[in-house]
């Protein structure tokens, strides 16, 4: 069984492995000695630099893997993902418009639409490792360096900073303060 190719604009390196089994859709750009093993499916769009994309893994559209990423069998990362020096253990997902740099995401994790690693601080990087079955909620921020346990739950909205314990849940919302009227003669349409 061969790669299967569809549409034109396919581009890989030759210091890339793709095996039989494997879907490419055009436009899409494999470089820097990545392999990409069989059952994946990379859909329109992928940028992938030097990565390990493991059986059954599906990409995209238009996601983008800048360097020193593994994927373990059966991931999923959608469209607006970009991944940078990170693992991502069996069956975990992200499926949309997310940022995940220097991590290290266990089994079965689940990345909310808008989640953050944040894990620059302005002079060195920092890693972050999240524990197997994590549930992340959307536009959470996760600052490393971060330890987070198995099963852990992070509510929609929530900033995850330091160490947060197996099972336990985190939700770090301010209350909603309405000021009757304060936005009064700010709209000029």
């Amino acid at each position: 069984m061969g790669v299967k190719v569809v549409g034109k604009e396919i581009f890989v390196t030759a210091d890339c492995r793709i095996a039989g089994g494997a879907t490419l859709y055009s436009p899409c750009y494999i470089t820097g000695a990545t392999v990409v093993e069989g059952g994946c499916v990379l859909l329109p769009g992928c940028n992938i630099n030097a990565s390990k994309i493991y059986k059954n893994c599906t990409l995209g559209p238009w996601c983008n893997l800048r360097g020193g990423c593994t994927l373990l069998g059966g991931c999923r990362v959608g469209d607006f993902v970009e991944l940078k020096n990170c693992t991502l253990g069996e069956g975990a997902k992200a499926a949309h418009l997310s940022y995940i740099g220097d991590a290290t995401l266990g089994r079965g994790v689940n990345v909310g639409c808008g989640v953050v690693f944040a894990n620059y601080n302005g002079k060195e990087k920092k890693h972050t490792k999240v524990g197997d079955g994590v549930f992340i909620g959307c536009n959470s921020v996760i600052i490393a360096p971060a330890q987070i346990g198995d099963g852990a739950y992070i509510a929609a909205g929530t900033v995850v900073s330091g160490e947060l314990p197996a099972q336990s849940f985190a939700l770090s919302r301010p209350s909603l303060v309405v000021k009757p009227e304060g936005g009064k003669g700010r709209y000029h349409g």
